[in-house]
């Protein structure tokens, strides 16, 4: 089991992230395990950004060095891959052509004014969540930046269920269609869940308790609704909508935190 797992690990890294950690085989177990892993994927990237903002924090360098140092440290790991899919994914449902048309521009490699608008406005409301005075505290903001990425890839294990199409037939996205079942997707939500309460309450006692969890049901709530949009305006997702899934519950997380844990609220 635990080789199982090592090896599901060290096929999400090889997919998605720019790790130099090997070629794995594109079999359909092998792709499975990827995905069943991206959540723990997730947390190691948050271990990461976490650390690095830690450190930034304990040197007194500042909240905002601190932030931006963290969400850096997701983004180089990642080789920014989500941020990519959710620029093409703007430009494609931005263009308000016809589905064939929309996915044709989503293929493309340039970047159009609405991804544009995409890639300045997302991360700006990931850095404006994670610098409101509610995440001054010193253990709050790595906590939120450790839950992140686990909380922004639990989506995407629901968009590659049997019950999802692919949008079309090639591409990235067509490789994971299908790859997992819907008893693995519920367990780790649940165990995903479990982490991000147990987090907060390390980082910010019962208010951090309540704010990680309203965040993160928050957050699935948010991707279940943009998955459905996509659905309906593709007719399915591809590999460039996973990653938007990825980036928007990502800053519905950290938007939720920073207001149910802001001490007006309290």
């Amino acid at each position: 089991m635990i080789r199982g797992a090592c090896t599901g690990l060290r096929a999400a890294f090889s997919y998605f992230s720019c790790l130099p950690v090997g070629p794995v085989p594109a079999d359909r177990v092998t792709l499975h395990a990827a995905v069943a892993a991206l959540p723990w994927m997730g947390l190691c990237l948050g271990a990461a950004a976490a650390t690095a903002s830690g450190l930034m924090l304990a040197t007194d360098a500042g909240q905002p060095l601190a932030v931006v140092t963290g969400l850096g440290t997701l983004a180089a790991i990642t080789g920014a891959m989500h941020l990519d899919g959710l620029a093409d994914t703007a430009d494609g449902l931005g263009s308000r052509k016809p589905r064939d048309q929309a996915l044709e521009i989503m293929r493309r490699s340039d970047i159009g004014p609405m991804g544009v608008t995409a890639l300045v406005l997302l991360p700006l409301l990931d850095v404006a969540a994670l610098l409101s005075p509610a995440m001054a505290n010193d253990a709050l903001l790595p906590g939120a930046l450790f839950v992140m990425p686990a909380v922004g890839r639990v989506p995407v294990l629901a968009g590659t269920t049997n019950r999802v199409p692919s949008a079309r037939p090639d591409g990235f996205g067509a490789l994971f269609a299908g790859v997992t079942s819907v008893v693995m997707y519920r367990v780790s939500a649940g165990l995903i869940l479990v982490v991000a309460m147990l987090t907060g309450w390390i980082a910010g006692g019962t208010k951090g308790l309540v704010g990680f969890t309203v965040a993160t049901m928050t957050a699935w709530l948010v991707a279940h609704l943009w998955q459905r949009h996509l659905m309906r305006r593709l007719g399915g997702l591809t590999g460039d909508t996973l990653g938007s899934l990825v980036e928007v519950t990502q800053a519905a997380f950290a938007t939720v935190v920073a207001l149910v844990a802001a001490p007006l609220l309290w």
